[in-house]
């Protein structure tokens, strides 16, 4: 397939005019924040640096992180780096805490994020021939909008489903005959069981061709038992409101590892304990700074979301690096007895076995017990009861050899467990309870 690109002047740069660009782009940042963000002009005080010290990309290691905490600290506008009236968008992230985290848009930003989708999609095939379904919840939630409007850049029809309402995505996808969607990988596992129970072959009967999943971590086993249920191709993609949304780094048809959008975004791979750098190819938290955003420009924001940089070029000719889906983060992981798990980890196990269905719920409760349930797949259930027994023996020997730890497992009837169609909720811990 011919390679194509929504900006190729921007996105074959070579690495030399690329850093460049970065360094005069991370200067300006600088600068903005130092001017007009009193919480950045603190920290560059205290550390006595400015702008005109930024001699490196590697200086940005001298700058000081920005978390999750300081953004609900500074809730409402505390981080706004222009006035008010300038801002024209406000989108929100929620959190366990109360208090959510608010992100401004100006009109240059809400641009340079469709832009950023729209190179995104061009990155994976998608033309103006093309009918994108957008099963993101619409709101406060930057996904389905930024996305909505980067696809109508490129020229394709864009049908705003928003989430759920399962019988409402089946009639468009029939009638209008959706060629793509865009959802979280849980609920299109969970399309994927209400089509099988309506008796509907998406190979046969759909004319769905790719799908784009994010906004929650999932494996490459829950990635291929997506596309073998629907018969597409699908793309892991990646974003967080604090960056813009959800195109911030993408695949293209190459799909391996994502395209991190380097003249947007200079990105930083550390240690979470140590906050140090690590090693390309070696896991760890990815770390951005923004290099064009208005309203709210972000120094060394830490996302929590752990990932490794793939150093080697990618044969698309895209010059901007990329990175390995996202395989959790740092704040998912649960310990068990003394072991480190992330729940990806129980996912990826599942997911790879033929005779389990497409949902399962982690339990934790008394002393560090650990349950973990999953349904069988139809086939697996019907009729075939003296089975289960080895079966779960197996499932149980597969984790362990994965865990370091021997957690319960019990198979479950297909569709027995709760579902949502919004976010999954895999780990139901009854420790803090």
């Amino acid at each position: 397939m011919k390679t194509r690109y929504w900006d190729r002047a921007a996105e074959c740069l070579s690495r030399r005019k690329l850093e460049e660009l970065q360094l005069e782009r991370l200067r300006a940042t600088v600068r903005k924040v130092q001017k007009n963000v009193p919480f950045y002009q603190r920290k560059l005080e205290a550390i006595g640096l400015g702008p005109e010290k930024i001699k490196s990309l590697q200086d940005v290691r001298r700058l000081p992180f920005t978390t999750n905490a300081d953004l609900r600290e500074a809730y409402p506008a505390g981080l706004l780096a222009v006035p008010l009236r300038k801002a024209l968008r406000l989108h929100t992230s929620s959190g366990t805490t109360g208090k959510p985290k608010a992100i401004f848009f100006s009109r240059r930003d809400l641009q340079n994020s469709a832009d950023l989708i729209a190179r995104c999609l061009v990155a994976t095939g998608a033309t103006d021939e093309d009918i994108l379904q957008n099963m993101m919840t619409y709101g406060l939630f930057t996904g389905a909008l930024v996305m909505h409007y980067g696809a109508e850049k490129v020229g394709l029809l864009v049908i705003p489903a928003g989430p759920g309402n399962s019988e409402k995505q089946l009639l468009l996808m029939q009638d209008f005959r959706s060629t793509m969607f865009h959802t979280t990988p849980s609920y299109a596992l969970y399309f994927a069981d209400f089509l099988d129970k309506k008796g509907i072959d998406p190979k046969r009967h759909l004319a769905l061709r790719r799908g784009y999943i994010g906004a929650e971590p999932y494996t490459e086993q829950t990635r291929r038992k997506i596309e073998q249920a629907f018969g597409i191709e699908v793309y892991n993609s990646y974003g967080l409101s604090e960056m813009n949304g959800p195109g911030v780094a993408f695949e293209c048809t190459a799909r391996h590892g994502m395209h991190l959008w380097e003249d947007h975004f200079l990105m930083e791979i550390i240690d979470p304990a140590t906050g140090e750098p690590v090693p390309d190819g070696r896991p760890g938290e990815l770390v951005l700074t923004t290099l064009c955003r208005e309203a709210m420009p972000l120094l060394r924001y830490r996302t929590r979301d752990i990932t490794a940089l793939i150093p080697e070029p990618c044969p698309c000719g895209r010059t901007h690096r990329r990175i390995q889906r996202i395989t959790g983060r740092a704040d998912d992981m649960l310990i068990v007895r003394g072991v480190n798990i992330y729940p990806q980890q129980i996912e990826s196990v599942l997911m790879s076995m033929p005779e389990l269905g497409r949902n399962y719920l982690i339990v934790l409760e008394g002393l560090d017990e650990m349950t973990v349930k999953v349904e069988l797949s139809a086939s697996a259930f019907d009729g075939r009861v003296e089975s289960l027994a080895g079966l779960q023996q197996q499932v149980a020997e597969r984790l362990r050899t994965e865990l370091l730890t021997r957690p319960r497992v019990e198979l479950c009837a297909p569709g027995s467990l709760p579902v949502s169609e919004g976010k999954a909720k895999r780990v139901l811990d009854k420790r803090t309870l």
